[in-house]
């Protein structure tokens, strides 16, 4: 059966990172990549090149050669292995060396290989992937089972999964060693003489009696020039236990890291990921990013949110997350990152391969107090504003002051202080009313808080945009991505596994309320103010209806008045009535500032730039002064319902060039384009139809090109 083959695009990380005189390596973490340094640290290293002989005697061995080495008590060959075992990372210089290397390692195991899968070119019918497996693989099918012969399938787990790559080598991206059931002699004998057991001969080539295949297997998963896999990973587990500057694996977690990159870039386009090795192999920081957190990150990458959390909460995996706010007001996987621990040089690495990758520099970034992370983002952002979660800090408040005998009171005046004041004065003194009235201006926690008040308390911020990130009123949380997918357990085979159910479940969340946005209609509506009916047409459903709350909010605003005029400055007083302690009904005094000729209004408490868009005292001063239609700065593009369709409208205006030669260009482009058809077919059942119909017209033109290039 054909099947089509995607643009293998396993983006090269010289296209990426600007360095100058790259050594040509080949890179087993990308396909035709380099060895690449980033600052201090080498990405991979150089492969080298093992000749392994196959002699076509070893195809005439005798069966008495064969029984005795065989092992009577066990059941198995003894230890008489020519052969590597086959490993993630060797590579071939064609499809028939790789076979003939299995089958001839499946021989000399004790067992027999066939064919489970291939696939081939539609145009060209060239083949780019196969799986190889044992022959005891599968079941027979149910039409077979009258069948007089005996069934001798046992479900065997044990094959390779290969693939062509762009050195139009084959690479090994998947291997199963195990078998449930016996190897050996038996099976041995099995195989007929004349070679007519197995599709091929361990060598196709009748011309020499022996032939050199050349196997390429990289450093990074052999550091020595031992070629025994097993022994080189238990080596990498044995002297990465405890050490600080390298990652904390268990057994099996390379491989399982490897192996689930591999997959990934075999089946999602522009997945791009980086190893930071040691000198010696040993692996010390991983990132990693697929094509819909790169596109995200076009898109959302002004606001950022790093997440170290499940480093400093000691889990089992040491993960570090980018995330950001969609459109929807959802937050969005921007790429990942396994780090070797809290140090300035492997946040370094991360924030420098982020930067380079993702090719966005943020306007804010967020992440927890740490002081490692705080160095590395002012050496890679100086010009962004790094900001503290409020939630980590909050959070923290138990664990840092719950041994304090007036516990309770320290609790609600840091709350008050934090979230009640709309001034700087007020702040000040409000915490100097709680450290002193309480006793507690010696205690180290608050004290280094106070220090670093202009970085997390919210009457600091108003000047920082923050797109919903801040958390800046009472009960708001920004909690970890993988919040429900990750307990301090949980080991790293499983997170591999959780990590794309996550995504899957998130991309279908922004899909449904993409679908959602484009129903939305003024029945929805529940008032009759004009900024409601105008946003309704424009925002998507989950932002507008945040906006709404606002709107509905405008009804406890009950007085608004002039308290001074400057030319066409005017500040005005709003007095809302909210809800205090123990429900009670308290008046609250807000100063708006509107500029009459431009038709700017600024609220103190900042709204806008904590949440993207006006607060109900702003919308009050806006409906005093008779504007009925939202001043167009005041509704930002990010949370339009068409925001992706316009934003490749600007940015496709704004570039205009494409290089000629830069084929990662090429594809990020195309990518890009195909995604926002992608989007708009997933509308309805006739979009979905039409797309459909205009993707297969376009591939049938591309193939065209490609027939006449022939």
């Amino acid at each position: 059966m054909e099947r089509s083959e995607s643009v293998d695009e396993d983006v090269q990380a010289s296209e990426y990172l600007q360095n100058d005189e790259i050594p040509e390596r080949d890179d087993p973490l990308s396909d035709g990549g380099c060895a690449l340094p980033i600052d201090e640290a080498l990405v991979c290293s150089s492969d080298h090149e093992i000749d392994v002989g196959f002699c076509q005697d070893q195809e005439r061995k005798s069966e008495d050669d064969a029984t005795g080495e065989f092992d009577e008590q066990s059941g198995l060959l003894a230890e008489r292995k020519d052969f590597d075992a086959p490993a993630v990372g060797m590579e071939f210089e064609s499809y028939d060396d790789a076979y003939n290397y299995y089958n001839c390692y499946a021989t000399e195991v004790g067992f027999r290989v066939r064919v489970k899968n291939s696939w081939f070119k539609r145009r060209s019918k060239e083949k780019y992937g196969a799986v190889l497996c044992c022959s005891s693989q599968g079941f027979k099918r149910i039409n077979d089972v009258n069948r007089v012969r005996k069934e001798t399938r046992t479900g065997c787990p044990a094959m390779i999964r290969m693939r062509q790559v762009d050195s139009k080598r084959w690479r090994v991206l998947e291997v199963t060693l195990d078998h449930n059931h016996l190897l050996g002699a038996k099976l041995y004998k099995s195989v007929k003489k004349n070679g007519t057991g197995t599709k091929r001969k361990c060598v196709s080539s009748p011309v020499s009696d022996a032939k050199t295949i050349k196997l390429y297997r990289a450093r990074v998963m052999d550091t020595e020039n031992s070629v025994d896999p097993n022994s080189t990973l238990k080596k990498q587990f044995q002297n990465s236990a405890g050490s600080p500057d390298l990652l904390n694996l268990k057994k099996g977690d390379s491989a399982a890291i490897y192996n689930y990159f591999c997959r990934m870039q075999l089946t999602n386009p522009n997945f791009f990921y980086l190893m930071d090795v040691n000198d010696e192999g040993q692996l010390r920081n991983v990132f990693w990013a697929d094509a819909f957190s790169k596109i995200s990150c076009s898109y959302f990458g002004d606001v950022i949110f790093i997440d170290n959390s499940y480093i400093s909460g000691k889990f089992e995996i040491p993960l570090v997350t980018f995330t950001g706010v969609n459109h929807h007001g959802q937050t969005t996987l921007l790429s990942c990152g396994l780090l070797a621990g809290e140090t300035i040089e492997s946040y370094h690495w991360l924030l420098k391969v982020w930067y380079n990758v993702m090719k966005c520099s943020p306007q804010t970034i967020v992440t927890d107090r740490c002081k490692p992370l705080e160095a590395a983002i002012s050496q890679v952002f100086p010009r962004s504003h790094h900001r503290f979660t409020l939630t980590h800090i909050m959070r923290k408040i138990p664990e840092k002051l719950g041994g304090l005998h007036n516990y309770d009171g320290v609790r609600k005046a840091f709350t008050k202080a934090v979230y009640e004041t709309l001034k700087v004065v007020e702040f000040e003194a409000a915490w100097g009313f709680m450290v002193h009235n309480f006793g507690v201006i010696d205690n180290e926690w608050l004290r280094s808080l106070y220090e670093e008040r202009v970085k997390w308390a919210p009457v600091y911020l108003k000047d920082t945009f923050f797109a919903g990130i801040a958390a800046a009123h009472p009960g708001e949380t920004l909690n970890p991505f993988f919040e429900r997918y990750v307990h301090k357990q949980t080991p790293l085979k499983e997170f591999l596994d959780k990590y794309e159910l996550a995504l899957q479940k998130k991309h279908k969340e922004e899909t449904l309320s993409d679908i959602e946005s484009l129903t939305l209609n003024t029945l929805e509506l529940k008032t009759k103010c004009s900024f409601e009916t105008q946003l309704c047409r424009i925002y998507t459903r989950n932002m507008f209806k945040k906006f709404q709350v606002e709107v509905e909010e405008m009804y406890s605003c009950f007085s608004t008045t002039q308290l001074h005029v400057d030319g066409p400055f005017v500040i005005f007083l709003v007095k809302e009535r909210v809800q205090g302690e123990s429900n009670r009904r308290e008046i609250r005094d807000f100063e708006v500032l509107y500029n009459r000729s431009v038709g700017e209004v600024r609220c103190i408490c900042s709204c806008f730039n904590f949440y993207g868009y006006l607060c109900r005292h702003a919308l009050c001063v806006l409906n005093f002064n008779g504007i009925e239609e939202m001043p167009l700065r005041y509704i930002l593009p990010r949370w339009r319902k068409d925001y992706k369709r316009v934003y490749f409208a600007d940015n496709d205006s704004t570039t205009g060039f494409v290089d000629g030669t830069d084929r990662v260009q090429w594809f990020d482009q195309l990518y890009k384009n195909a995604l926002q058809l992608v989007e708009e077919g997933a509308v309805s059942l006739n979009h979905y139809k039409v797309a459909m119909q205009s993707l297969e017209q376009s591939l049938d033109k591309v193939h065209s090109v490609e027939e006449k290039q022939e």
